[in-house]
């Protein structure tokens, strides 16, 4: 058995003698600077019982950088937040203490939504 049999257990059969199972591995994105992200940052309440988040979408980057900038907004605002799927969400309908921060980071916004 091949060292690396757990890695291939989607692999059922292959007729090719030249068959060389190929691993999942994605290379992360590398992060745009600030000055070439346009950061969309709007209001919320969809899904979440009445309740209003701010929500920043359109970050192109690794998953570390996002949550480097998550965490920074959350200790601005001061509240709390998080971040899944590529997007931030703060608590609360801080736009435009949002849009100030990202702006003197160096990222391009967009006030969306109201």
């Amino acid at each position: 058995m091949a060292k690396d049999w757990k890695d291939r257990l989607g692999v059922v059969y292959s007729t090719n003698q030249d068959f060389e199972y190929d691993k999942d591995e994605h290379e992360e994105d590398n992060t745009l600077p600030p000055r070439q992200q346009k950061l969309i940052v709007c209001l919320d309440k969809r899904n979440r019982k009445g309740k209003a988040v701010t929500l920043i979408t359109g970050f192109v980057g690794s998953v570390d950088d996002l949550k480097d900038l998550g965490k920074l907004l959350k200790t601005k605002c001061g509240v709390g937040g998080s971040v899944k799927d590529g997007e931030i969400l703060i608590q609360g309908d801080f736009r435009d203490k949002t849009i100030a921060i990202l702006n003197d980071k160096g990222y391009k916004t967009k006030k969306s939504g109201g």
